[in-house]
């Protein structure tokens, strides 16, 4: 289960296209961070994915049915372990 939680009022601002193993871009396989201000969600609608904390090098796995919150300015990175498709939420906290 994600510890991690949306901030109250967080307002939807974009949703990516869906990926696959095929379709990932690059730059999501290696550290990247989610803009200051912005909160970022990985949705995975099939399949498995491990998510990786660049700060601390700690590994989620992630399954069909999965979410995983990114907190802004946060260095992470998804790694393809299998055949997935996810998608990625882009928020921000109103009123912050």
């Amino acid at each position: 289960m994600n510890a991690l939680q949306l901030p109250s009022g967080a307002e939807l601002v974009r949703i990516t296209e869906t990926f696959d193993e095929a379709t990932v871009p690059r730059g999501l396989m290696r550290a990247h961070r989610v803009a200051k201000g912005t909160w970022g969600r990985l949705v995975v609608d099939s399949g498995c994915l491990a998510f990786v904390w660049e700060d601390d090098g700690s590994v989620v796995e992630l399954v069909a049915g999965d979410d995983q919150v990114i907190p802004p300015d946060t260095p992470h990175r998804v790694q393809i372990t299998e055949s997935v498709r996810f998608a990625v939420e882009f928020y921000t906290a109103v009123g912050s």
